[in-house]
């Protein structure tokens, strides 16, 4: 962690041991500030995250996923040197646990460049990979309570308000599915019902679906493990094992982002 960087952490009232843990980091001064009580859903609980941060800048880290911190700090870096962008957003990463070796790329910027170019009035994007100025809540507000999918509304949102996106077309995040993941559980009549809504809202005429492919693919996945799991069919990595694909992990993005030169495209000049 680096001396301008905060650490703010909301605990959903957990009881297997999480909290204690936590609570003695805060102590130790190892993390700025610290919450813990019921949540009422995901949403209420960054919400309560972004409006305690005091930085210039957010970035949402998820527990289970993997960031690259190196390009993250290089969008905020950008972020900086470039005050009138409200949000980055970067190309993304995506792994099951079972199989952590089978790596996909996933890119938003075809959707990114037609509604930069007005052909689209929003486009959606996964908030795994998203910085945003602080200042800039404001505008574009917080994550909406009433969405079960609250990236994708959220990026709908962002997008149909006119924010300044820049796209960083390297990789900041690895999106990690497994059993556990909130996506297995999700109701997939009340997504669509929200997808209507929210096509209606912000004009979205949709990416060949719905919702973004990106949020089908979470879905599928993530109620695949699920099925996995009930069943107990396939045994997951043990403990011992997970630090380990978690080190493949990191190793790979870092060297991915190592491999090449990357840009930023932002949507006004």
């Amino acid at each position: 962690m680096l001396p301008d960087e905060e650490i703010v952490i909301v605990d959903g009232d957990s009881t297997d041991g999480s909290k204690i843990y936590l609570q003695q980091l805060f102590e130790e001064g190892k993390i700025h500030q610290y919450i813990s009580e019921p949540d009422k859903n995901q949403a209420h609980a960054w919400n309560k995250a972004m409006l305690m941060a005091n930085g210039t800048i957010i970035k949402k880290i998820m527990d289970d996923d993997v960031f690259c911190y190196e390009a993250i700090r290089f969008c905020k870096n950008y972020m900086l040197q470039h005050p009138v962008v409200d949000v980055v957003i970067s190309n993304d990463l995506s792994s099951v646990l079972n199989d952590h070796q089978n790596i996909q790329t996933l890119s938003r910027y075809p959707q990114f460049e037609k509604w930069k170019s007005g052909l689209s009035q929003s486009f959606t994007f996964s908030d795994v990979n998203m910085l945003i100025k602080r200042s800039t809540l404001a505008y574009i507000g917080l994550y909406s309570t009433d969405f079960v999918m609250m990236d994708w509304e959220y990026s709908l949102r962002i997008s149909h308000l006119k924010a300044e996106i820049a796209y960083y077309t390297g990789y900041n995040s690895l999106s990690v599915g497994h059993p556990n993941t909130v996506t297995s559980l999700k109701n997939n009549e009340l997504i669509t019902s929200q997808g209507k809504k929210g096509a209606v809202f912000y004009e979205y005429r949709g990416d060949r679906a719905d919702i973004t492919l990106w949020s089908k693919i979470k879905i599928a996945v993530g109620k695949t493990l699920y099925r996995v799991k009930t069943a107990a069919t396939v045994t997951g990595p043990s403990v011992s094992d997970v630090a380990a694909v978690y080190g493949y992990y990191y190793d790979y993005i870092l060297k991915l982002n190592n491999s090449q030169q990357f840009n930023f495209f932002r949507s006004t000049l």
